[in-house]
Order: C-alpha cells, then structure tokens, then sequence
C-alpha cells in the first residue's frame, strides 16, 4: 500500500511520501515513491506514485521523455516537460503518458486478473508562472488544487485526512504543513501496516525554482519518533478531557439528555423468534 500527500500554501509546497510496496503477507519491499525533474532556475517538478508499482514506474520513466501536441499548429515543436510554458501543460503530458502506458500493458493486464491501477499527485513551479498542484488519475484526467482544497492524497488516504481537514489553510507556515503531514502520516501507520518508513518529505519555498529542504525519514528519525510518541500521547490527554456522556442529565454543561427529551422509542426484540413490539 502507499499514502503520499501535496500541501500547496501560499509560502511553498510540501510533499512527502512512505517507500512501502506490498504484494502479500511476505512480499514487503522499498521502493521511492517520490520522483524529482528539476532544471534550476527555470522549472521544478515533484511526482508522487500510488498504485500498481510496474505502472508506476514505467509512467515515470516515460514521463521524462513524453510528447505532446502544442495545438493546432503541426509545425510547432511538442510539449515535453522540459519546454512547456506551465505546469498545466505538464499535467497533459502526464496524463498522456498515463495513457501510453494503458495502451502498452492494459490488456495484458486485464488478462491476468489485474486493474490498471495508478494515481498521480503532481505540483511545482515554472519561471514566469505561480506554484500549481495537480491529482492525475488512472485514466489520465486530471484536476488542480484550490485555496478551497489546498491538498491532495493518493493511496491509503482515510486515516491521515482529518488532520489536514481541520489544519491546512493556504495560510499555514511550510514548518506547519510538514509537521501536519507527518502526523497525518504517523496517524495512517497506525492503522495501516502496509504504509510505512523511510518517508520521503520535501519543502519548496514559492519561487524558488530548485529543490530547498529534502530529507528521507527512516524508522530512528528522533523528531519523527517525537511525532509519534507526542501526538498519541496529547491525544489520549484531551480524550480524557472530555466530558463522559451522562445518562441522567445530571450536573454538566453538555448533557447528552436534557430535562425536555425522552429516549426515543425503540424496537427490539427480547427473545429469538419473538415478535418485534
């Protein structure tokens, strides 16, 4: 399985990814998930994979050399992700190499029992345009993010979702995005054995046009460890915090039952084979 996840804000960008493959019980393996194209000073791209390892790959190796048509001018030279003009044009590109590859590999696949199976988290930044961030699909459509949905996640998404529901603003600092992404992280390891280290977790500062803070954290990382032992830790504080619910509406300022309400009537049934009242 995989969780990866995108941050676009205001001051930057944050990606970070888990390098954990499973193919079965014992077919646990690492492999990157976190895919850098970078010409400094002119153009920066991140790719974060989830899905089919196989599709994945190929995708991403093709995606270094695949072409587009411009439009309708025949004689205008193809888009690559080396000459386009944005990162929307980049986001074609991808999807038309997602696309290459289910020409190549998707019947094959379909006859040996196996789906076609691969999403795409892109963003970065081209010289002369803003920092965009993109999800791509399997078949190879697309959408971007917005001050409205300022992330995106691939694979094993559920578990680390609420914290970056009710944390992420296009406001938030790139040190509290990557905090926010790590226990997201940490919160989807939890629950999920196959999502596991080393991560890989990268920070684009706006308009920087090169990589700035890259990191690969392994299992012994001591903040991520911090991580983990603190936000278990606080959480279990503030659920000891709250009020248990009081049946009696006795002496609290958030009774579940109030003096006005009555249990609403319930069927039930007693006895196996007797009639529900």
């Amino acid at each position: 399985m995989t969780y990866c996840v995108g941050i676009k804000l205001d001051a930057g960008l944050v990606f970070l990814s888990d390098s954990r493959t499973s193919a079965g019980l014992d077919q646990i393996a690492t492999f990157r998930k976190m895919m850098v194209y970078e010409r400094p000073g002119d153009r920066f791209i991140v790719l974060l994979s989830a899905g089919n390892l196989s599709i994945s790959q190929s995708v991403r190796e093709l995606f270094q050399v695949e072409k587009v048509a411009r439009g309708d001018d025949e004689d205008a030279e193809p888009l690559s992700i080396w000459n386009a003009a944005s990162l929307f044009d980049v986001a074609r590109i991808l999807g038309s190499t997602v696309r290459r590859v289910y020409e190549q590999d998707g019947k094959s696949l379909k006859a040996a029992g196996m789906d076609f199976n691969a999403s795409f988290i892109l963003g970065g930044q081209i010289g002369g345009e803003a920092m965009r961030l993109f999800l791509v699909y399997s078949p190879g459509n697309f959408i971007e993010a917005t001050r409205e949905t300022p992330y995106f996640q691939v694979g094993e998404s559920k578990y680390g979702k609420p914290v970056l529901d009710r944390m992420i603003t296009p406001a938030t600092t790139l040190n509290q995005a990557a905090k926010c992404a790590l226990v997201s992280m940490d919160s989807t390891m939890k629950s999920n054995l196959t999502v596991g280290p080393p991560l890989d977790l990268l920070i684009y500062h706006a308009g920087s046009l090169q990589s700035d803070e890259v990191i690969c954290i392994d299992a012994y990382n001591p903040y991520f460890q911090m991580i983990r032992d603190t936000w278990g830790q606080r959480l279990a504080e503030v659920f000891q915090g709250i009020d248990d619910p009081r049946w009696d509406g006795g002496d609290t300022k958030h009774p579940l039952i109030t003096p006005s309400q009555r249990y609403l009537p319930m069927k039930k049934i007693t006895h196996p084979g007797e009639k529900i009242v």
